[in-house]
């Protein structure tokens, strides 16, 4: 008898550390539950900010689309000067291109040489102190 009533009293403890051990696993799913059905909300807030920039983004895009059609088309003659503006910076680009990447010295060209030649002489040939005969200064925007 006493070895029943001691399977009984194994049993019914079990049985509560049984019952403590779902309490909190269920503690714990509805904690978890309350965590994911949090992120599921903000995801929604986030994806409904996300649509309505999309939204804007669009409308921008094409109200800019409607305004390049609309735009007057420029004058050959500005189109020309455009057209041969790249076309010259094209051809000039291989020998600036290592002063632009900071590798080296800018190119010099003929003219430029010429014109430094000339300042030069013109300096030492001139007895006045004034350096540059040009324009006076602008004065300063307030």
């Amino acid at each position: 008898m006493a070895s029943s009533a001691h399977e009984e009293f194994e049993l019914s403890q079990k049985h509560e550390d049984i019952l403590g051990k779902r309490a909190l696993v269920l503690q714990q799913m509805e904690a978890h539950y309350e965590q994911q059905k949090a992120k599921k909300k903000q995801q929604c807030l986030m994806s409904q900010a996300a649509k309505e920039r999309n939204a804007q983004i669009l409308k921008d895009f094409q109200n800019a689309e409607k305004n390049l059609q609309t735009r007057q088309l420029l004058h050959p003659d500005i189109i020309n000067l455009e057209t041969l503006y790249w076309a010259s910076v094209e051809q000039k680009l291989p020998e600036w291109e290592q002063y632009l990447l900071g590798k080296g010295q800018p190119p010099v060209s003929e003219t430029g040489r010429l014109l430094r030649q000339q300042r030069q002489k013109t300096r030492q040939q001139d007895p006045s102190p004034v350096q540059c005969k040009g324009k006076p200064p602008r004065p300063k925007p307030r």
